[in-house]
């Protein structure tokens, strides 16, 4: 392995510069070529590809966003489209990528890898938290904490005015932002994607909350809940309690921007590290992930196709917890 190149795909997520500065510092020291590919696939596909050192990564660790911006291609996804981008790598001598996205990044690698034979490292660069292999994910921790600063400060606007505010966090296949948020600013409930949303028991719980005289609630509900997010929600509540005073918070793109946490920056930069390992040991074609503390290796196409289960456990937690 001689020449690497990495890029970011798909959705910004914070700690993607931690990870592609990682990336490129642990390939110089072990005497690689490194490059960085700008705007994902489409930088590939159109020639945007430009040597690293160690001065290209410098004062990056603590910026959100990537360097190498992030773009989504619909060219890429045809035979020809990749065989245009596989020309400009080779042209280069490029032999290693490391891929810093979500499953659909990383099934442009799966491609890369499988029909052009140029191995791929995936590091699952996502707030969601939606890959299988891994605990974390580069950039959930920040997007969480963002909800919750966020959050804490509707609960006190909340208690002011003796309202239900209902907030939506991103999350569209995944609720795993909602849950952890929620369950840290002592939501009454919680919605997410991968648990049915039972409407009656909602209003159950704020009517039973009303009678006990408690007039400040919360309701955390992931955009990808079955009824289509908080506005949808808030609605069926003013038909059926007209007399709550219900606001509707969406706080959006706010959770992908920012710096990023500690915790963002260690992960990023450890995966970072190992993806160079990984290519130097002829590991390739591989995410790698963080299991119980400990780096693990899960191959691209199960990551892919595999999901993320919310345990029960997390969701009678939140039961408990807001009776």
């Amino acid at each position: 392995m001689t020449k690497v190149a990495v890029l970011t795909s798909g959705g910004d997520s914070p700690g993607m510069n931690a990870a592609i500065r990682a990336v490129v510092r642990t390939g110089i020291y072990y005497g690689m070529e490194m490059f960085g590919i700008m705007r994902g696939y489409n930088g590939m596909l159109e020639d945007d590809i430009f040597p690293m050192n160690s001065r290209s990564v410098a004062n990056i660790i603590q910026r959100g966003g990537t360097i190498l911006k992030t773009a989504r291609s619909k060219e890429f996804f045809t035979y020809e489209g990749r065989q245009k981008a596989v020309a400009n790598l080779e042209k280069r001598g490029i032999n290693g990528v490391v891929v810093i996205g979500g499953d659909g990044s990383f099934t442009g690698a799966l491609k890369l890898s499988t029909e052009f034979n140029i191995p791929c490292i995936g590091l699952p660069g996502t707030i969601d938290k939606d890959l299988y292999g891994t605990d974390f994910t580069i950039g959930f921790d920040t997007a969480v904490n963002t909800a919750v600063e966020a959050i804490d400060k509707i609960r006190d606007t909340a208690d002011a005015h003796d309202r239900l505010f209902i907030v939506e966090v991103m999350g569209r296949h995944a609720g795993y932002i909602a849950l952890h948020s929620g369950i840290s600013t002592g939501a009454e409930n919680i919605l997410i994607p991968e648990a049915e949303t039972n409407i009656e028991e909602v209003i159950a719980s704020l009517s039973e909350k009303e009678k006990r005289k408690k007039l400040v609630n919360l309701i955390v509900v992931a955009e990808g809940d079955e009824f289509g997010g908080a506005n949808q929600i808030a609605k069926i509540v003013k038909e059926r309690l007209p007399h709550l005073d219900t606001r509707v918070s969406i706080l959006g793109h706010i959770q992908r921007g920012g710096s990023p946490s500690a915790m963002d920056r260690l992960i990023a930069s450890r995966m970072g590290y190992h993806a160079i390992e990984s290519l130097m040991e002829g590991r390739h074609n591989v995410m790698v992930g963080v299991l119980n503390n400990e780096i693990a290796y899960t191959p691209l196409e199960i990551a892919i196709r595999e999901k993320q289960s919310i345990s029960s456990d997390w969701l009678r937690i939140v039961k408990i917890l807001a009776s």
